[in-house]
This record gives C-alpha cells, sequence and structure tokens, in this order.
C-alpha cells in the first residue's frame, strides 16, 4: 500500500493509563484489498484537506489515495484537497472548509495538546516505545483523550526521530552551538526554548524553508527525522565537513484531525486501528531512509554529553509542561514507557514527570 510511502516526505513537505502495557499486539482489523459491499447507503462527503509541499503528485497525497478508499468502509466519503503551505492548511480547516486535516504533530497544538504533545523534547527514547504509545492510542479505551472539543485525533503515524544537522562537525556541544544560527520553527514553543537555553541565534523557518537555509549556509544547524535527508538534498548543506548527530531530540508525527460531528459515528476509532496497523511498515521505510546516510556523516555522541542533553531536554521538558504547553498526562505516560525500558534511570526514582 501506498501508505507507508507518505513518510518519505513528511518533512518535504491518570486513570485509564495508570497501567502502561508494553504489548505491541496489533489490532485485528484487515488492510487488504477494501470492499465496499456492506455500505448499504452513499457516503456522506467530508472534504479532507492534505500538506503535501509537492500537491497532488506528492507522496502524502498520493498515500491518502488508499485511505480514501479504505474511509468508505466506515461511511466517510472523502474530497482530497492538496496544500503545498501548512499553515494554509489549518487557516481553511479553522475556517471551516475543511472537514478533516492532515499536518504534522506539533501543529495539532490547538486541537488536541495530548497528541501535539508527543514531540516532546526527549519524551520518547526509541522506535519501541513510539510504538507501544501508538498501540495504546489506537484502543478504545484511549477515546476520550483523543477527541477535545469540537476535534478528534483520527490518526497518528510516525515520522521517524529528529535528528541535529550541522554545517560543520566542530560544533559538538552546547558550548560550540552559543552564537550559531538555528533554523527554529517558530510555532515549536520548545525549540525555541532549546535555542535559547543554549544561546544561539533563531532563524525563524517554516517546514519548507529550514532546508534551503541549511543547504545555502544562511544556518549552522537544523533539526529534521533522516526522511529529510534526500528529498530535501540536505547533503548539499552537510558537505564535507558537516554531520549528524546520532542522538534524537523528539519523534516526529504526522496526524490527521477531523470534526467529528461531520462523520459517522466510530469513524474516528476505526480510522486510528487503521492507521496503527501501517507503523511496521512506515517504520520500515524510515529505517531505510536512516541507513541511506552515509556512515560518515553519523556522529556518536560521548555517553557523558549524552546524559548531559538528555538532562538539559528533561529540564525545559518540565518546564514546558508547567506553562501548559505540554500535555501532563502524555508526559506522564511517556514517563512510564521510558521507565519500563530502563528502570535503573534517575528520573524513576524522582519521579518528576510520573
Amino acid at each position: 500500500m501506498r501508505l507507508c510511502f507518505f513518510l518519505t516526505a513528511l518533512f518535504f513537505s491518570v486513570s485509564s493509563f495508570a497501567d502502561v502495557s508494553t504489548s505491541t499486539n496489533t489490532v485485528s482489523i484487515s488492510t487488504n484489498s477494501v470492499s465496499t459491499e456492506n455500505i448499504s447507503a452513499p457516503a456522506q462527503e467530508q472534504v479532507f484537506c492534505i500538506f503535501d509541499p509537492v500537491g497532488t503528485r506528492g507522496p502524502i497525497y498520493s498515500a491518502m489515495l488508499d485511505y480514501q478508499t479504505q474511509a468508505l468502509n466506515w461511511g466517510a466519503n472523502l474530497q482530497l484537497k492538496a496544500y503545498t503551505n501548512e499553515a494554509v492548511v489549518i487557516a481553511d480547516f479553522q475556517a471551516g472548509h475543511c472537514d478533516a486535516m492532515g499536518v504534522t504533530g506539533t501543529r495539532v497544538r490547538p486541537y488536541n495538546g495530548f497528541t501535539a504533545s508527543i514531540e516532546a523534547l526527549g519524551g520518547l527514547d526509541d522506535y519501541q516505545q513510539m510504538q507501544q504509545l501508538l498501540n495504546m492510542l489506537s484502543k478504545p479505551k484511549a477515546q476520550r483523550y483523543m477527541q477535545q472539543g469540537d476535534y478528534e485525533v483520527a490518526a497518528i503515524m510516525p515520522g521517524g526521530a529528529v535528528f541535529i544537522f550541522v554545517r560543520d562537525k566542530s560544533i559538538n556541544s552546547v558550548e560550540t552551538a552559543a552564537g550559531k544560527r538555528i533554523a527554529t520553527l517558530d510555532y515549536d514553543q520548545a525549540s525555541v526554548n532549546v535555542v535559547e537555553h543554549v544561546g544561539a541565534t533563531r532563524v525563524p523557518s517554516t517546514v519548507a524553508t529550514f532546508a534551503p537555509r541549511f543547504n545555502n549556509g544562511d544556518v549552522d544547524i537544523a533539526y529534521a527525522p533522516a526522511v529529510a535527508y534526500q528529498p530535501f538534498e540536505m547533503y548539499k548543506g552537510l558537505g564535507s565537513k558537516g554531520g549528524i548527530y546520532r542522538f534524537p531530540m523528539a519523534q516526529m508525527n504526522f496526524q490527521m484531525i477531523i470534526r467529528h460531528e461531520r462523520f459517522p459515528e466510530g469513524f474516528g476509532q476505526k480510522s486510528r486501528e487503521f492507521t496503527y496497523q501501517q507503523f511496521d511498515l512506515a517504520l520500515e521505510h524510515i529505517r531505510l531512509a536512516e541507513a541511506e546516510i552515509p556512515t560518515n556523516y553519523w556522529i556518536d555522541l560521548p555517553q557523558d554529553k549524552e546524559v548531559e542533553y538528555k538532562e538539559m531536554m528533561r529540564q525545559i521538558r518540565i518546564g514546558l509542561t508547567e506553562a501548559n504547553v505540554y500535555d501532563p498526562m502524555m508526559m506522564k505516560l511517556m514517563f512510564k514507557l521510558r521507565c519500563r525500558s530502563n528502570p535503573a534511570h534517575y528520573e524513576c526514582a524522582e519521579r518528576k514527570e510520573g
């Protein structure tokens, strides 16, 4: 299915959870060829606005053609509309011109602070934890967290770990990053806080402009998942001196937000179960993108630096939670997943987030 391929260009462009299960068993739902024979009446039409920097010829839009067919079985007749500007998608959705929208995870904060917090700095250490989290969020018991007011999260797909790209490998510490120019998404408060913390210079950017600025030398540092490397030609910015720190800052994701009253009852749950089934295919594609980056670009941090940076992110994360930027429930949920993986870590004893 094409659904796994939308990830190539994703940057192209505590009650019911008290006992965290680490099971990654999949939900039993077929993802084979779609039959519409059980549909007894014509499906209601809904406009689905999709961010794809390439437009109707892009991989995100193409992947949604398969999703569009599957949605007929759930009583929805999605009319796909492609946008090359993510901000315009959000503006049209907010104005009521779209019944659903597909955007990057950080952008959904006004509609669901819980799922927007999945991209929290250092919230998840690896893809296993990401899969465990999305498995739980696809279950019916998570339904009440998926809806906030008129809006519902109908799908969450992984986009890969976010790495730091530098034009010069000599930028190898917080100290050497001071004063350097960093391409920063202004709507991502966590990134703004990191730039301020290290004393760097923030260069306002968007999903469409961060890579050109990095490649042209307008900024010294950028951050992105590996799936951005080839489509955005980030090797041009890396050149012969640059590198990528093999240290996940966050877990990027792509989310579908719907106005749930404009969709058949149960649509959101069926959609979440279906899209979770695509996780392994998506992860395979993410790992392939990471493996295709030349080994000479990857930089492994010394253990003491990794510990230092994780603590820096933890302090920023705690501060943003206290400032109501990150959702406390999501922070607690991810804390439990991290501590299931590494119970000896000191944060598990301190329990500042759990």
